[in-house]
């Protein structure tokens, strides 16, 4: 009995399926391998919030600990008196433990990237399709509404929102996905238009698939790749710009552990206490760091044109 060669050993293999093309290309960009390390521990420290934080994000301290107002990283490796309560990135100005509040901060987060991008991405996609697919005077009702929300910086559009609708979390994560559509919509027309004169399109056109059938069943899942690549980009965005609403006071509200908000209560204190803005802004730009990385190992991996040899 024979050893089969190299040769034969790689040609008995089934061949990989597109998606299992992609997830191979992913796993061997470096920098998209770095984004999902960022990313897990971030998800990790949501979910096991209540387990990692010392204190719930919202006690003060003063009181039940003999420790000052806006006290700096304290660890007893480090050579604090062992008397000292254990404040790893210190307490803020209502003397509650920075570290706690970090953490619980991590949930706000992705709470905020995950729904505001899930919300502009349903109606956007919907809008785009139909734009696209129907044509005529729906596609230029739709993209004209598009256009002038586009013509609006979508964070002064943001603002505007939110001062209509009132402050808080929850109107803030309305305003962003409003302001977010637009980008999904273009996105979600202009593959419909390339997809739709396609052989396999026009073969269940002539079977007499109903329109909805054709959109829904036929077009639109060949649409979610880019959908997905902008998804992801698109989460980093919507954290950047629900923090500079909280940071303004127009986002989470006071004792929410939001690390805008965060920022902005301390905003004053960057000289006199730089702990209680560095690590809010730390953990804003590692996650956004951390979407947009893998962000564009997606595009790399689900985008066969970038491939390389």
């Amino acid at each position: 009995m024979s050893i089969p060669t190299v040769t034969q050993q790689i040609l008995a293999r089934p061949p990989r399926s597109p998606w299992q093309d992609a997830l191979y290309t992913l796993l061997r960009t470096k920098s998209a391998i770095l984004g999902m390390v960022i990313l897990g521990v971030l998800i990790l420290t949501a979910i096991f919030a209540p387990l990692i934080a010392p204190y719930d994000p919202d006690q003060v301290l003063i009181g039940i600990e003999n420790i000052k107002m806006r006290s700096g990283p304290c660890i007893h490796l480090l050579g604090c008196a062992s008397e000292t309560p254990q404040h790893i990135l210190g307490v803020d100005g209502n003397v509650r433990d920075l570290f706690s509040r970090m953490v619980f901060g991590a949930r706000v987060s992705l709470l905020i990237g995950l729904s505001t991008v899930g919300f502009a991405i349903i109606i956007g996609t919907l809008l785009g399709a139909i734009a696209g697919y129907a044509g005529g005077w729906a596609d230029n009702l739709i993209m004209r509404l598009m256009d002038v929300l586009l013509a609006f910086p979508a964070l002064l559009l943001a603002i505007a929102i939110v001062t209509v609708l009132g402050e808080g979390l929850t109107n803030a994560l309305l305003a962003i996905g409003i302001v977010s559509i637009p980008t999904y919509a273009r996105v979600s027309r202009a593959s419909v238009l390339a997809i739709k004169e396609l052989d396999f399109v026009n073969a269940t056109r002539a079977v007499g698939a109903t329109p909805n059938r054709i959109l829904f069943r036929s077009i639109l899942p060949h649409v979610l790749t880019p959908l997905i690549v902008q998804g992801t980009l698109g989460i980093a965005t919507a954290i950047l710009d629900a923090a500079a609403l909280s940071f303004l006071g127009l986002g989470a509200q006071p004792p929410m552990a939001e690390w805008g908000s965060m920022l902005g209560a301390e905003r004053n204190q960057v000289f006199t206490s730089p702990h209680l803005v560095f690590f809010p802004g730390l953990a804003i730009m590692l996650t956004v760091l951390g979407f947009n990385l893998l962000g564009d190992g997606l595009r790399d991996a689900l985008d066969p044109r970038l491939h390389k040899a």
